[in-house]
């Protein structure tokens, strides 16, 4: 079944698939995403509707493999350290890549669903296309669109509790703030940038976040491709500076993030309204293999095998939402 679940909205009837961002200034519904490395699919659908998330056959995944093990994601982390001594960076988000052998059979519909069941989130989607499927719980706004409104909420500091919230997560959201705002600042009208709520604790399945809000209006003339072209990877997943951050993760990264990272979501061209997510939480089915993505943002204060216990606790709980099955489930809600 080729569809687009985001919102409690189900779109059907698909009309067409584009890799141009302006696109998104004609009419219609389209499903949005955006890989890490910045390759973008389009998909139009001729019917929108509210219902349910459909169901599809969910097969769970053999054992999963990581693109660094414990001790290369430590030494990626000591080396952003040094990187932060030398003055190269202020902060980066190291990531790895997990894969898991994938069954034919598998429906990432199946998966959508079970992640809708076992972990609601409020920027979800489901995306099935010829060439690209793709199930996300993303808790975390890349952009939102109402007119020339904008808003982004970077999520930075993860923690099980409250308590668990470090002084070096502040430090590291404010930073992030910091730099979404001139992200934003280069298409925004001039003085519309503000943050009006900043390191707001928010509670997710299994964990907490700290979470701010940046809003501002598009510039006149501005649209889609000049709003990804200036803010796109999000900065909460890369790093500050922006440019010196990508470069030094490529270094570190032995294999692309794909959807991971980038940007999830759907765009109302008629009403001129949008929500994409940043693509965490997010999984995806390619090439025989489903994958998932996990990382943290390292700062000076960082303890490397902190920052990985934070990647495994990211993981944990969708794994194991992945890695049950149907059978299993309808066990557990007879009981």
């Amino acid at each position: 079944m080729t569809f687009a679940y985001a919102g409690g909205l189900l779109a059907t009837g698909l009309r067409d698939v584009t890799g141009d961002l302006g696109a998104l200034e004609s009419r219609g519904w389209w499903a949005v995403a955006v890989t890490y490395e910045g390759k973008v699919t389009c998909a139009r659908f001729d019917r929108v509707r509210r219902a349910p998330h459909p169901g599809g056959r969910w097969v769970p995944p053999g054992e999963w493999s990581s693109s660094l093990d414990e001790a290369a994601y430590v030494r990626g982390v000591e080396r952003i350290r040094a990187a932060i001594g030398e003055g190269t960076v202020y902060q980066a988000n190291l990531c790895r890549i997990l894969s898991a052998p994938l069954a034919p059979e598998a429906e990432i519909g199946g998966l959508g669903a079970r992640l809708a069941r076992g972990n609601p989130a409020p920027y979800a989607m489901t995306l099935d296309v010829p060439g690209l499927r793709i199930a996300s719980a993303s808790p975390e706004l890349y952009l939102a669109r109402d007119g020339a409104a904008v808003e982004s909420r970077p999520i930075k500091g993860t923690g099980r509790t409250e308590r668990d919230l470090l002084p070096k997560d502040r430090a590291e959201n404010v930073m992030i703030v910091d730099l979404v705002r001139n992200d934003l600042g280069r298409v925004a009208e001039v003085g519309s940038v503000e943050v009006p709520e900043l390191c707001a604790v928010e509670r997710h399945p299994g964990l907490v976040h700290l979470v701010s809000t940046v809003r501002s209006r598009l510039d006149a003339g501005r649209g889609w491709p000049e709003l990804i072209d200036a803010t796109f990877p999000p900065g909460s997943v890369t790093g500050a500076p922006k440019s010196s951050a990508l470069a030094l993760l490529d270094e570190l990264e032995p294999v692309p993030r794909g959807p991971y990272c980038g940007a999830i979501g759907w765009v109302d061209a008629d009403s001129r309204r949008a929500a994409l997510a940043v693509g965490i939480r997010t999984f995806w089915a390619e090439e025989g293999l489903l994958r998932f993505g996990t990382g943290a943002g390292i700062t000076w204060a960082s303890d490397p095998a902190a920052e990985w216990r934070e990647t495994e606790l990211k993981a944990a709980r969708l794994l194991e939402v992945a890695s049950g099955d149907d059978l299993a489930e309808r066990r557990a809600a007879r009981s």
